[in-house]
């Protein structure tokens, strides 16, 4: 009996360094968040965020998300202004994405952020930020 990559036991999972979690049991997971206990602030950038957003972090190993969404909100002149933001990271099947916050759902991006490469799971995962407080939207 040989020894096989994550990958190859699970379909379902991602390759890379920080793919430990499959995009079914990471949306799976955060399903159970639907308030918080208590609000995090991240130490590079002062932005406070949720229980589920941490868990998010954490368990697909993207705290680089929280760095560069909390970057753009208190920085760029038009997102910081604005008290409700929609923010979504699509990732496709080759592995990249793109980051987006708008004002609503039906409104044109105010920033977008492109990555080449991200070994988040695939899929469009999105967060709501609110009065300076990053949350999923079951949270919300």
């Amino acid at each position: 009996m040989g020894l096989r990559s994550a990958a190859e036991r699970d379909p379902r999972r991602g390759t890379g360094a920080g793919a430990m979690i499959a995009a079914l049991d990471l949306k799976s997971s955060l399903s159970h968040f639907t308030g918080t206990s208590r609000y995090i602030r991240d130490p590079f950038t002062g932005l406070m965020h949720t229980d589920g957003i941490g868990h998010l972090a954490d368990r697909a190993e993207a705290h680089w998300l929280l760095s560069d969404i909390g970057a753009v909100f208190r920085h760029h002149p038009k997102v910081k202004e604005m008290p409700f933001q929609l923010w979504a990271l699509v990732v496709d099947e080759d592995r990249k994405a793109i980051l987006t916050c708008r004002e609503d759902c039906d409104i044109p991006a105010i920033y977008e952020q492109i990555y080449e490469y991200t070994d988040f799971p695939v899929g469009t995962w999105k967060m709501y930020l609110v009065d300076g407080v990053l949350m999923l939207p079951s949270e919300y």
